[in-house]
């Protein structure tokens, strides 16, 4: 699988722009990938979605940047190297969505599945299997990104403001730990899997 996280301007991949897109290829964390663009004339922009990503107005139009379609261009012939091209995150169907969309403006075919792994969906069938009651808050989920890593055992905070492969590194740490029981990264090898005795 790819585990895939990206920036946008926004939420809407139909009137939001990609900023960037950060990937690891899971079965080789070696091959990463992480590229920006300018947003596309047009899109919309929502000043929560800059703040998050540490983007700002100028960055975002900066025209030494490449295109939406370069970056969708170049994340597609990298994800063309990867053994398994699934794509997997945390909200991985967001990522998915935004880059295809960033295709059908470049007017480029979708190569990749429809059908995604998500971190979250993985994180509360464990906590199910090992008799945990997953966290909620008004009554829906409350597996977000720093939740699951604290489930895992990796209790540094989230870096502030996101990246997409610092994002993706994070989760791809996540699947290791909740499929393999294993540490993918050594960077966060000072962190023990809580439930590996």
């Amino acid at each position: 699988m790819i585990v895939v996280d990206m920036e946008a301007t926004g939420t809407e991949p139909h009137k939001h722009s990609l900023l960037s897109i950060g990937a690891i290829d899971f079965s080789n964390p070696k091959n990463q990938f992480y590229e920006e663009c300018r947003m596309w004339e047009g899109a919309h922009v929502m000043d929560e979605a800059l703040k998050v990503s540490g983007f700002d107005a100028v960055s975002i139009k900066d025209p030494k940047k490449q295109t939406e379609k370069e970056l969708v261009t170049h994340f597609l012939a990298w994800a063309a190297t990867c053994q398994e091209q699934t794509i997997a995150g945390q909200n991985p169907s967001s990522d998915r969505d935004f880059i295809k969309y960033g295709c059908e403006r470049a007017h480029i075919n979708w190569p990749l599945a429809y059908r995604v792994i998500d971190l979250h969906s993985i994180c509360y069938f464990h906590h199910i299997q090992k008799g945990v009651t997953p966290p909620t808050t008004h009554k829906h989920s409350a597996l977000n990104l720093n939740a699951i890593l604290a489930y895992v055992g990796i209790t540094e905070p989230q870096p502030k403001p996101h990246n997409g492969l610092t994002d993706a590194t994070l989760e791809a740490e996540c699947f290791s730990r909740l499929l393999y029981n294993k540490v993918m990264f050594e960077q966060f090898e000072k962190y023990p899997i809580p439930w590996v005795t």
